[in-house]
């Protein structure tokens, strides 16, 4: 029986033992994990209200901690991508969102905040996988045929944008913006299949309607002929007019394509790449290759020039306009600007007065005199300040016209007139960037500094990427520094 009994409590401590030893393991585990759980769900905690905050750098910060103290938690990495996203971080929202992505937890609008962060780092075709990828998992949604629609755009693949749109419109069959857009693309493609769109975006959206006039007067005219390659030609031309450059290298690149001795598509295909920065020069070369008789070829290749600053060039360019059509007003017009560019301001006065002469009812001309007159101060008060008033009793709801007026009244140094005719202007044209620079350079001379600090800014601000906001952006250095 003793042995027995000592048996008993021999087994007794076994037991007790046995279950004793994992609860103080667990228990030593607990203890020692705690502190890297509790400082994780504090990071959660302080992230989620520091984004509220809109605190996003440090939001992105301590989600990040969280996520490595909460391995488990891969939720907490989008989170970090998410704030990381808004704060302009795209490396970094790209790095946390793909750490959730890992174990196929990335959420729908995980997945398309990483295709953002892809597009906002210019990796378009990176953006377009990830938007595709949303689409296969999740259910359909609008926004991502957005997003590939634009994509698409701005890698001129507008056959692949085309499909997007139409998606979009099955969707969402009243959303004006995408039948303008829809309307847009056609007219560079197929421009009798546009006007139709062009005019449902304006019905839905009233605000759509001035460039949709604009769109369909070239379509219109586009329309009345039988051959493609012209009508291809007018429709990028009006497509250019709204500055849609891309769609209307695409329009005159079919032209080109259906006729390859149309000299006039050359010529405007080589003055719209140059504005999606690539050299026209090769292609408005072919053009008076295949035409050295045309007005519009020697026009587009004036212009050329002057962005090159070869003014020499540009003037032999716009003399040669001239002779083929020397009754053209617009042509004088622009010969004067390639004078006075050269620097030979007599012929480039006479040429501006030839104008106005053919046209003596047309205030535009008579602006243009003025203007030539005050910016190279050229007989300002014997012509130019006449031409002003000229243009004014032509056109006195002409904001041009108005602000051609007060330049002529500030180089003249009649201060009173000159911010009575630019006040007048803005009135008529509140974003017209050259009254107020013209109001600056007013306020500027009269040393009414804080009202030539709001017209400065405004200019900086309408044409931030044009010649009078990067003068607004000198001014603004010179006078107030920071």
């Amino acid at each position: 029986m003793k042995l027995q009994s000592e048996y008993n409590n021999q087994m007794m401590r076994s037991l007790r033992l046995f279950y004793y030893v994992p609860l103080i393991l667990i228990s030593l585990l607990i203890m020692a994990i705690s502190p890297r759980l509790l400082a994780g769900w504090q990071d959660e905690m302080q992230a989620r209200q520091t984004a509220t905050a809109g605190e996003y750098f440090q939001a992105a910060i301590l989600f990040e901690s969280a996520a490595q103290r909460l391995p488990w938690r891969y939720d907490l990495w989008e989170q970090a991508g998410m704030a990381a996203l808004t704060m302009g971080d795209w490396d970094g929202a790209i790095r946390f969102l793909d750490k959730a992505g890992t174990k196929g937890l990335l959420s729908y609008q995980g997945k398309i905040a990483m295709g953002d962060a892809y597009e906002k780092k210019g990796d378009l075709e990176s953006a377009i996988k990830i938007w595709k990828g949303a689409l296969s998992v999740y259910e359909t949604k609008a926004e991502v045929y957005d997003r590939l629609a634009q994509a698409y755009h701005s890698l001129r693949d507008f056959t692949a944008e085309e499909g997007e749109l139409r998606d979009l419109l099955a969707l969402q069959p009243q959303n004006a913006s995408t039948h303008y857009r829809l309307g847009l693309l056609l007219a560079a493609k197929r421009p009798e299949e546009a006007v139709s769109e062009l005019i449902l975006s304006a019905s839905l959206e009233p605000e759509l309607d001035p460039q949709v006039q604009i769109l369909r007067a070239g379509l219109d005219t586009a329309l009345l002929e039988d051959d493609h390659a012209y009508r291809l030609v007018v429709s990028g031309q009006a497509l250019a007019a709204i500055k849609e450059w891309g769609l209307a290298a695409q329009a005159f690149s079919q032209a080109i394509a259906i006729r390859a001795d149309y000299a006039e598509a050359w010529a405007m295909l080589g003055e719209t790449i140059q504005n999606l920065d690539q050299d026209g020069l090769p292609y408005l070369d072919k053009a008076l290759s295949l035409d050295p008789d045309s007005v519009l070829v020697h026009a587009l290749r004036g212009l050329y020039w002057q962005r090159q600053k070869e003014s020499k060039k540009a003037l032999a360019e716009f003399q040669m306009v001239v002779i083929l059509e020397p009754e053209n007003p617009a042509w004088l017009a622009a010969l004067g600007d390639a004078y006075a560019q050269y620097g030979d301001l007599p012929p480039a006065l006479e040429a501006y007065q030839h104008a106005v002469s053919l046209v003596p009812n047309d205030p535009l001309y008579w602006r243009l005199l003025a203007v030539f007159c005050s910016q190279f101060d050229v007989q300002v008060n014997e012509i130019g300040l006449p031409a002003a008033v000229h243009a004014i009793s032509l056109a006195p709801k002409d904001a041009l016209a108005r602000d051609a007026a007060g330049w002529v009244f500030l180089t003249l140094g009649i201060y009173n007139m000159a911010e009575e005719q630019l006040l007048l202007a803005v009135e008529l044209e509140p974003n017209l960037a050259s009254a107020h620079f013209h109001l600056a350079l007013l306020y500027l001379q009269k040393n009414q500094m804080n009202l030539a600090y709001e017209h400065l800014v405004r200019v900086r601000d309408l044409d931030n990427n044009g010649i009078l906001g990067q003068q607004a952006a000198r001014l603004l250095d010179q006078y107030y520094p920071k």
